[in-house]
């Protein structure tokens, strides 16, 4: 059925593309077929069911999709005007999409200008990957990708680049788990010219906001089990929570998260500027970056984000810690600390903070690589789009390892911040506090706190891909 389709409307198409009555034809002819129910108008249900006669796929939301960038008069379907209207438009991105991919010009695509491609956007990808791309797009088997394939695949598809087409494996950090080490995210060209970063910033920031909003009780008891429990001091999870209760009641367990939020904006700002000129400084050839530049890069950008926002970090762990009482806010927490300990105080487990961001950023990324490499190579047949669930797996577990890794320095930082507003507290430096730790402790003394740290993770990555897919469709931003 999907040949004879093919034949009547895309060959036709492709030889009245110079002429606009005869595309207007072929588009009412097309508009007619879907059209079961002759009211000249096209909704969700009808381009559904009438593409999936044609035997032509679309992806997931993609016929919603559709219908809503076609809109024009705001009814939840398409009139004819409409949709030969989107048709239009969206051959004409299709056909600027496709010749940025013919890098040789030859109008055919090959698995080389992929790589190309990709590495243009800072995604290095092997030829094997490449390939499996290039063959869920190649209908007749020859390895190549000439206009009518592309054309035909993506006609009644939303996507209209390549950023938008493999924006699954771009490794984001929209997955928040309230951790601020991760590498800043990576924006192509078009997408800085358009203004769209900012708007994607936006949309993580707020789903950011709202994941550590909502798992803001597990943080306060890590950052409570991190500092307090101890071989003689066994915090249990409810325990933990039972103390909490008791001396300040429900709002305590939301103690610290005002200022954990705020800083999202100013780190995130700080952090995706910095990248930006550490990839020109870093880049060996203009224009691109390799993988260990781009690492470099990123972990230069977020040791400056963490250098500038550090008092936030002081204080968050400071106001989480707190007594009823003990301070009325953020800046009374601010003056009492430069009052009492100085200004050095702010700066307080900075450097195992700064040396936690190499460990977690690397085996984040290298874990992440690792499982879509795995991905592609065992279950990519027909494309190579591996979905939310598998997105979300690959994010949670690499991001789980990373935090796995440098779990001790960010313990041995969270005890540094909180000395001085321990009673009997030793104020001591790194070193020494490690080989008390040990020595007391033993190594898994290290991973006091683990366990809800860990618990916090899946809510947080569900949260914040949730608020982030809203954000993103609130913002006006096409996927």
């Amino acid at each position: 059925m999907y040949q004879t389709v093919r034949k009547l409307f895309f060959t036709d198409c492709r030889c009245a593309a110079e002429d606009a009555d005869d595309a207007s034809s072929v588009y009412a002819e097309l508009f007619a077929k879907l059209d079961t129910n002759k009211d000249g108008k096209v909704d969700v249900s009808e381009l559904k069911a009438g593409l999936e006669s044609m035997g032509i796929k679309s992806g997931k939301g993609a016929v919603q999709k559709i219908i809503a960038f076609g809109d024009e008069n705001k009814d939840e379907s398409l009139d004819f005007n409409e949709f030969s209207n989107y048709l239009k438009d969206h051959e004409k991105k299709l056909m600027l999409t496709f010749k940025s991919l013919d890098k040789n010009e030859d109008g055919r695509i090959d698995f080389t200008e992929i790589q190309q491609s990709l590495a243009d956007l800072g995604l290095d990808v092997s030829k094997e990957t490449a390939e499996k791309i290039l063959q869920s797009i190649d209908a007749d088997g020859t390895m190549t990708v000439d206009w009518n394939e592309w054309r035909e695949h993506f006609l009644f598809n939303p996507a209209t680049n390549l950023q938008e087409i493999i924006r699954y494996w771009k490794h984001t950090t929209v997955l928040d788990i309230g951790d601020s080490l991760t590498i800043p995210d990576e924006f192509t060209e078009e997408e800085k010219t358009t203004g769209l970063w900012w708007k994607q910033l936006s949309a993580g920031g707020m789903a950011g906001a709202v994941s550590r909003t909502g798992t803001a009780p597990l943080d306060r008891m890590k950052v409570f089990m991190q500092v307090h429990a101890s071989k003689s001091n066994q915090i249990s999870l409810v325990g933990g929570f039972k103390q909490m209760l008791r001396e300040g009641g429900v709002t305590s367990l939301w103690r610290g998260n005002g200022i954990n939020v705020l800083k999202i904006a100013p780190e995130t700002a700080i952090k995706f500027m910095a990248y930006e000129q550490y990839k020109k400084l870093l880049a060996s050839e203009s224009g691109k970056i390799q993988t260990h530049e781009r690492f470099m890069a990123g972990s230069l950008a977020g040791a400056t984000a963490q250098t500038v926002i550090y008092p936030m970090e002081v204080m968050k762990t400071r106001l989480t810690l707190r007594k009823t009482g003990q301070y009325s806010g953020m800046f009374d927490c601010a003056k009492k600390i430069l009052k009492k300990e100085g200004v050095k105080a702010f700066y307080k487990g900075y450097i195992p903070n700064i040396l936690g961001i190499i460990p977690y950023a690397g085996i984040d990324l290298a874990v992440y690589e690792s499982l879509k490499n795995f991905w592609l190579s065992r279950y990519a047949k027909d494309t190579a789009n591996p979905g939310v669930l598998v997105l979300l797996g690959c994010g949670t577990i690499s991001s789980t390892c990373g935090q796995l890794a440098s779990y001790p320095l960010a313990l041995i930082r969270t005890r540094m911040q909180a000395q001085a507003s321990v009673e009997g507290s030793e104020q001591l430096p790194m070193g020494r506090m490690v080989k008390k730790i040990l020595e007391k402790e033993g190594f898994f003394g290290l991973y006091r706190g683990i366990l809800p740290n860990f618990m916090k993770v899946i809510p947080a990555v569900s949260i914040s891909y949730v608020v982030y897919e809203y954000m993103r469709s609130g913002l006006g931003i096409q996927k």
